[in-house]
């Protein structure tokens, strides 16, 4: 009687679920292995996409050293699977299927970065499913690490340049150096300066960000130690790409432009960095804590008399393989769902005629005598590019309708990459906002952005048109066009500019858009309709 109750408790469901992961058995863990792989495979697409950033950016180069490092963080730890059992955990499966229908969204809009985000996710959320939350909590920092890997950070270039162009010009003039600024360039007695992408600090930051999380990680066992160094690791390279930045116009000024305007400009901006860096983290060494507290004697008594309660059922592997294969294969499925609905929507989606855009009626006479510029965005299916004059003016009005069609990375009507000018055009942007303009009884949003050139200014009207409506933020489009996508509609979009020069008063070159809008926005808005139909 006493060895069959002792038999039964052996094999009983707590004892069962008290195996340690390695010693689960050798299928149990290759279904986890399989479970935790399946994502590289069903999301190709998506690893891929993340590569090809690291290969193209330096920003991002770092990507490929984030895996390793994360392994390394796992490996240092591998004790804990010897020490906490592994429970697979079936409410991570609802946290799975979000971040598949998130990577879906992002994959109809056609936003990387949410698509690469959710995809980095899975990894994490498949171990806290495949593992339960003691075990794969052990090992949270090394697997949300993992999400380092992804190349985000463009949306602040932006921000960062102003911030950086502010700061800089402030300095300069508490120097007593006179300046005078238009945007993100500016003008010194001695030479001039343009604030660009490599001068915001992005790279500083994003790198700060990284090392300063893995540093805290390794240096700290107090999470308020670690989010105070983390913090830090974000205001300090900001703090000191302004410095630096000074410093850079102050060395030019200083040499009459014969230094810090060359190669020398970003070989001293980067070891002023590591110097900042070093400096960071040797004030941060001060308070490191090197041991984590011991486990209490309680804890390691409970798991000694766990470990001698289970030591009957380890010998099988039964056990372990069979809680563990039902959640390894709910999640291939469950990650499996989404990559298969979108390839059957693409091909849904997908339109195989030609792009014929209609041209609309204008009614003003065609001219010429524009500026030299154009819109640099990615190249549409069909470009529209036209210069009107209205009658008994001589002010130009230049129109440029632009048409997208089966839309992907490389041919996109929003992208981080689309601007109204490049680096090296001899236009730049002044300002933006946002206004709303009237035609008939419609009432439609654009953007007007002032363009400062060498000799005039251009008053530039844009309307992104998606779904048959116009939209102004970037976000509102990715989600119109998610939508539309997910109606089976298609993605057809298109960018409709109007730009009129100007010298010194900006309101003459809104009279002549306005009266263009007004006149001609129906007929424009018919065309794209029209073009869409056919």
């Amino acid at each position: 009687m006493l060895m069959t109750e002792s038999r039964s408790a052996a094999l009983s469901p707590s004892a069962t679920a008290a195996v340690p992961l390695a010693r689960a058995g050798t299928p149990a863990i290759a279904l986890i292995v399989l479970a935790l792989l399946a994502p590289f495979a069903l999301y190709f697409g998506t690893a891929k996409s993340m590569v090809d950033i690291w290969n193209s950016s330096d920003t991002f180069a770092h990507g490929y050293i984030i895996l390793p490092i994360s392994l390394w963080l796992i490996w240092r730890r591998r004790e804990q699977f010897e020490r906490i059992p592994a429970r697979p955990y079936g409410p991570a499966l609802l946290l799975l299927a979000l971040l598949g229908a998130g990577w879906l969204a992002g994959r109809m809009g056609g936003v990387q970065v949410v698509m690469q985000y959710a995809f980095v996710a899975m990894f994490p959320v498949a171990a806290l499913a495949l593992l339960g939350p003691r075990l794969a909590g052990a090992f949270a920092f090394p697997l949300l690490f993992l999400l380092f890997a992804v190349p985000f950070g463009e949306v602040f270039v932006e921000p960062l340049i102003h911030l950086t162009a502010d700061f800089t010009v402030w300095a300069v003039q508490a120097t007593g150096i006179p300046v005078l600024r238009n945007g993100t360039r500016f003008d010194l007695p001695t030479g001039s300066w343009s604030v660009v992408e490599a001068c915001s600090g992005i790279r500083y930051l994003i790198s700060s960000i990284t090392l300063g999380s893995l540093y805290a990680y390794l240096t700290y066992t107090s999470t308020t130690r670690r989010a105070v160094f983390i913090a830090l690791s974000i205001v300090v390279p900001i703090v000191a790409n302004g410095l630096r930045a000074y410093m850079i116009v102050m060395i030019g000024h200083f040499s009459s432009m014969q230094h810090a305007t060359g190669v020398d400009h970003l070989v001293y901006g980067w070891l002023f960095f590591g110097l900042i860096m070093f400096i960071m983290f040797w004030i941060g060494s001060y308070w490191r804590q090197d041991e984590a507290p011991a486990a209490p004697a309680s804890a390691n008594a409970a798991r000694t008399r766990m470990q001698a309660s289970g030591a009957a059922s380890i010998q099988s592997e039964t056990p372990g393989l069979k809680r563990i294969a039902p959640m390894a294969c709910a999640v291939i499925a469950i990650a499996a769902v989404w990559p298969a609905f979108a390839t059957f929507n693409d091909r849904a989606n997908h339109n195989p005629k030609p792009v014929d855009l209609a041209a609309p009626g204008i009614g003003w006479e065609q001219t010429g005598g524009f500026p030299d510029w154009q819109v640099r965005y990615m190249e549409p299916d069909m470009r529209l590019a036209r210069t009107f004059r209205a009658a008994g003016s001589d002010r130009p009005l230049r129109l440029e309708v632009l048409y997208y069609r089966n839309q992907d990375k490389q041919k996109g009507l929003i992208s981080s990459v689309n601007r109204l000018t490049g680096d090296k055009d001899p236009f730049h942007v002044v300002s933006s906002e946002v206004r709303r303009e009237q035609s008939g009884t419609r009432t439609v949003p654009l953007r007007e952005t002032v363009l400062l050139g060498p000799q005039q200014k251009l008053l530039v009207w844009q309307l992104t048109w998606i779904d048959g409506d116009y939209l102004t933020s970037n976000v509102a489009g990715k989600l119109r066009q998610a939508q539309a996508r997910l109606r089976f509609r298609g993605d057809d979009g298109a960018l409709v500019v109007l730009a009129a020069p100007y010298t010194d008063d900006p309101q003459a070159a809104r009279a002549t858009l306005q009266a263009f809008f007004q006149q001609h926005f129906g007929a424009l808005d018919a065309a794209l309709a029209t073009t869409r139909e056919r």
